[in-house]
């Protein structure tokens, strides 16, 4: 009895955590850490439908994912890294996944399977209005302009010494697009899904505060203050084609950015097509939700303490506001650029920085600094045309990549 009494004793997460602190005051640090997020994501609503996923998910592997003395991971671990690397080296397959591995790690097939961020991308499709990118198809400059903040990001990953895998899974955070940069890491680079993911959702919820000292240092107060006429009202027909095409174009230009693009179209055609109600309804709630559940806590999963704290992850997290103040210098400047080719019907630069795919909160910035200098200007749905735009682009630049070092 006294040992089946010492034995639960030793098996209990206390005395794992604390038995032998030398080897896992990693997972305490990312327990605090998680903690934090949450936080964020509770109290400050800080993207809290994926922030509190990801935070708990990062609670559980570090809870759960302790080593003994001997290095041996605890019987009770709901992720377990080494399957991972042991995959990733082709030793096994996903049949001793699902026989050997926690709930986490079942759940993390979706992520590397990229089967989350596609259906996240069905979902956004329905919920996305392209009315503003047709009416003026300009602003698909503007989102693609934006886009260059990947690659600049990209080029400083590789002198910083980044293999070009990693490199471009990092550039992909100047998207500011979350289900992209997962996806994209997924391909590349999965070792670094958790810190990328983190440093994404958090910096997409930061665009009200990362955007405006950018913005207002790069425009004057005049062409802060410009007013853009209406956009002219798009058919349905239009509406309904655009999708087509769209997928049409891009898989033949980028095949690799097929799965993104294509599911993003398929949900849009069903919102646009009038005649798929329910399952746009579905992709637009109960398809979107759950995914956003799985994703969020499979990606806080891989936020193992002895492997998010290194040196490389500040690197990230530096390269990531990098890349997301370059993408936001990139549109303002290009539709300045643009301006100058343009004698009559002038573009308030402001717009070119809701390029960046972080729908609606970047268009939204756009609106509200414009209307601070010119109270009576509207520009939310002229900025909604870049915006959309930068999610396309966004999903060809992760193509463009992983057609490059996938």
């Amino acid at each position: 009895m006294l040992d089946k009494f010492t034995g639960f004793l030793t098996d209990t997460g206390f005395y794992q955590l604390f038995g032998n602190f030398s080897k896992n005051w990693p997972n305490l640090v990312m327990i605090v850490i998680s903690l934090f997020l949450l936080w964020l994501g509770i109290h400050k609503k800080f993207e809290p439908l994926l922030l509190v996923g990801i935070a708990f998910g990062m609670l559980l592997t570090n809870l759960t994912g302790t080593v003994d003395a001997n290095g041996v991971i605890s019987s009770n671990a709901m992720y377990h890294s080494e399957l991972w690397s042991q995959f990733m080296n082709g030793d096994i397959g996903y049949g001793t996944i699902m026989h050997e591995g926690g709930l986490l790690d079942i759940l993390y097939i979706g992520v590397k399977t990229c089967l989350y961020p596609c259906l996240i991308f069905v979902g956004i499709g329905a919920m996305t209005d392209f009315e503003p990118l047709i009416a003026n198809p300009k602003s698909l400059l503007l989102g693609a302009a934006a886009q260059v903040g990947i690659f600049v990001t990209f080029i400083g990953c590789i002198c910083l010494g980044f293999p070009g895998e990693a490199a471009a899974s990092i550039g992909i955070i100047g998207g500011a697009d979350g289900p992209t940069a997962i996806y994209t890491t997924s391909k590349l680079y999965p070792t670094l899904l958790g810190a990328i993911a983190v440093a994404a959702y958090s910096y997409m919820a930061l665009v009200p505060v990362i955007q405006p000292p950018i913005m207002k240092l790069l425009t004057t107060k005049k062409e802060r203050a410009i007013v853009m006429k209406p956009l002219r009202k798009v058919s349905k027909t239009e509406k309904i084609i655009f999708p087509i095409v769209v997928t049409v174009f891009v898989s033949l230009l980028v095949p690799s950015a097929t799965p993104l693009v294509g599911c993003l179209m398929l949900g849009n055609l069903w919102k646009e097509s009038g005649v798929c109600e329910r399952l746009c309804k579905t992709a637009q709630n109960e398809l979107m939700n759950i995914v956003t559940i799985f994703l969020g806590i499979s990606v806080g999963a891989t936020t193992v303490g002895t492997n998010f704290l290194k040196l490389e992850t500040l690197k990230i997290l530096a390269m990531g506001i990098c890349a997301f103040a370059v993408a936001t210098a990139c549109g303002v400047l290009f539709a300045k650029l643009m301006n100058l080719f343009t004698r009559k019907n002038k573009i308030n630069p402001l717009i070119g920085s809701a390029g960046v795919s972080a729908v609606p909160m970047a268009a939204r910035v756009s609106q509200k600094v414009g209307q601070a200098e010119n109270p009576s200007n509207f520009l939310l749905m002229h900025a909604m045309g870049p915006n959309v735009a930068g999610v396309i682009g966004s999903a060809i630049a992760a193509g463009v990549l992983i057609a490059l070092f996938g």
